[in-house]
């Protein structure tokens, strides 16, 4: 299945259309989370969104919003890396398989470059297979634990 056009939208998290499209992403972890403690959740703040400290996208599929995602700047790595961490990429069950997700990783992938970052870094749950299997063929490679988010439990980073 193809969808066109996509587009990529600007948006602050607390946008309604932003905060649906997190509900909706919040609330399908909650229900597919396999972790002993449960799923946390955390709205994200519009602050770390903001460029230039990060920027929140909303995807569009012919006109129809159908999914997330944000980046935001971290510090910096070990060797001094300029680091910007994935959060949120979220495509809604009834537009996957066209792609968009992982169009959606290389946009978010371009805006880091653009505000100097040299490595991307991500973090998720085991349980999230299809999650692991696109951030592995985009590129991304096991690194060690760079925050304490109690939902992770794989952590991924990825030269730029």
């Amino acid at each position: 299945m193809t969808v066109t056009p996509v587009a990529f939208v600007d948006a602050l998290p607390s946008e309604p259309v932003a905060r649906r499209l997190l509900d909706d992403y919040f609330t399908s972890r909650e229900l597919g989370f396999t972790g002993a403690r449960g799923y946390t959740i955390v709205h994200p703040g519009d602050a770390q969104f903001t460029p230039p400290r990060g920027v929140f996208l909303v995807v569009e599929a012919d006109g129809v919003p159908v999914g997330c995602g944000g980046i935001r700047s971290i510090d910096p790595g070990d060797a001094g890396q300029v680091r910007f961490e994935i959060k949120h990429l979220w495509i809604d069950p009834r537009a996957r398989g066209a792609g968009l997700g992982g169009a959606l990783l290389r946009e978010l992938e371009s805006r880091a470059v653009g505000f100097g970052a040299t490595q991307t870094v991500l973090d998720t749950n085991a349980s999230l297979e299809a999650a692991a299997g696109l951030y592995r063929s985009h590129g991304y490679t096991s690194i060690e634990p760079y925050n304490d988010n109690p939902n992770a439990t794989n952590w991924y980073g990825k030269a730029l």
